[in-house]
């Protein structure tokens, strides 16, 4: 199955169809956001299975690691939306500065209007719908850009959007990178994008004469660090699964490995106990272990195999997409391996005696979407002091994606911007600040020619 590309006159039609709907204040009404949210949850409830099915021929993902990776995160985000829009879109008071009294101050939490959803492969309907939920919830339009790299889920994705709203209110747009190019060219209220760096790049550049906001998030090179007092075989279990999900293809994957040189080989020994645990009759014919997208994917991750010395997996079937996990050790810092961000189940080992020198490799690159340490929590808790990522665990990977209660963003090279929760329709909003002042008393204190300044600067 190939994508077609929408066409140039179409997204400017559909641009021009969602300006003029915005324009008409429908969608500031916050119950009739709750009732597109509604509607929302019963088109994936009704869509669940074709876009699981979909999950599994375009990457191999099972319906287990499907629902709990996709579409249950999806559930969720569209529940508590629903539940707790209101008290989200409500005029909120705040206090008011004695210079300004006897004035009341508000903060107003008002729709930025008309977005562009652009979305990855790798969690084709999770990091497209779950932005979604705060474009909705916040009283915005959304153009949805689906990769073209997962043709079949793209499809059905655009299938459920045109059965679950008008176009005019969100809208899908397919294709390649002439597609993103299009698209590009047209002003937005704020631009939503999950990708890689340098398409975050071409996206600035492309909106920056319009001065769009953005939410950036793009992923780079996650490092997790296994200290000497670790406990290896939980450790090992963690970060097994942590690289394995998705087969690697993880914005916060853990990319490579630092390990404490007293424990390195005992933790390889463990991280092989570990593996064979998950996947008791190995990964290759499992169903549960997802394949590698593409062949161009599967040949620049084969390519890295050859960047050090392979301790455990190895293998490899080109004609399956399919990659054993692997363990890489005498990598050069400099290697191709430790350069790119992996995106795929392939481990390079790195080696420490003393955690400043972790610190000091980690802050001499691009700043990571995520940073795992195992180890004890108070050493945890002081290198995450010392160095900076989007999120981070300590004794585990991967899981503060799952909890809704905290921002999940990056900083610098790995994203801007945070979602998830209410930080999904913050995203989407603007908070005005409003005063309002009453009409029963002016004091003079403000007006020229500052009769009363002394007094002012006092109080001031």
């Amino acid at each position: 199955m190939a994508i077609e590309n929408t066409s140039a006159e179409r997204i400017q039609e559909l641009v021009e169809k969602q300006r003029a709907f915005f324009a008409t204040g429908t969608t500031r009404n916050v119950q009739w956001r709750k009732q597109q949210l509604k509607a929302f949850k019963a088109g994936l409830q009704k869509w669940e299975k074709p876009l699981c099915d979909a999950l599994w021929a375009d990457l191999h993902k099972c319906y287990e690691e499907a629902y709990l990776t996709e579409i249950g995160l999806v559930y969720g985000e569209i529940g508590e939306a629903i539940r707790k829009v209101g008290r989200w879109a409500r005029r909120k008071c705040k206090p008011t500065a004695l210079v300004v009294m006897p004035s009341s101050s508000y903060i107003v939490r008002e729709p930025l209007g008309c977005t562009l959803i652009v979305s990855p492969w790798n969690y084709p309907v999770q990091l497209l719908l779950n932005p979604l939920v705060g474009a909705i919830s916040a009283g915005c339009t959304a153009i949805l850009k689906p990769s073209p790299y997962v043709p079949t889920i793209s499809t059905v994705l655009q299938q459920m959007i045109e059965d679950t709203f008008p176009e005019e209110y969100v809208g899908v747009v397919q294709g390649n990178r002439l597609v993103n190019g299009e698209l590009f060219k047209h002003r937005y209220d704020l631009v939503f994008l999950t990708g890689s760096p340098s398409l975050g790049r071409i996206a600035m550049e492309a909106q920056a004469k319009y001065l769009t906001p953005m939410v950036l998030e793009l992923g780079g090179k996650s490092p997790c660090i296994v200290d000497k007092d670790a406990n290896l075989k939980l450790a090992a279990r963690r970060i097994a699964w942590g690289k394995c999900l998705n087969s690697g293809q993880t914005c916060i994957a853990p990319d490579y490995l630092f390990l404490h040189e007293d424990i390195k080989d005992a933790f390889v020994e463990a991280f092989k106990q570990e593996l064979a645990g998950l996947y008791p009759d190995g990964t290759e014919n499992s169903d549960k272990f997802v394949h590698i997208v593409k062949e161009s994917a599967f040949d620049r991750l084969t390519g890295y195999l050859a960047d050090g010395k392979i301790l455990a997996g190895g293998h490899c079937n080109k004609e399956k997409l399919w990659i054993e996990p692997t363990l890489l050790e005498g990598v050069s810092p400099d290697a191709p391996v430790m350069q790119e961000e992996i995106f795929g189940p392939i481990f390079p080992i790195m080696t420490f005696k003393d955690r400043s020198q972790v610190v000091n490799f980690v802050n001499g690159r691009e700043k990571p979407l995520a940073f795992y340490y195992f180890g004890k929590g108070a050493d945890g808790w002081d290198i995450i002091g010392q160095t900076t990522s989007g999120g981070a665990c300590i004794n585990d990977t991967i899981m503060h994606i799952a909890n809704s209660y905290v921002p999940f963003g990056g900083v610098g090279n790995s994203g801007m911007g945070s979602y998830h929760s209410e930080r999904s329709f913050l995203a989407f909003s603007h908070e005005r600040s409003v005063i309002k002042t009453p009409t029963w008393l002016d004091l003079p204190v403000r007006y020229m020619p500052y009769k009363l300044f002394p007094f002012v600067k006092k109080v001031l």
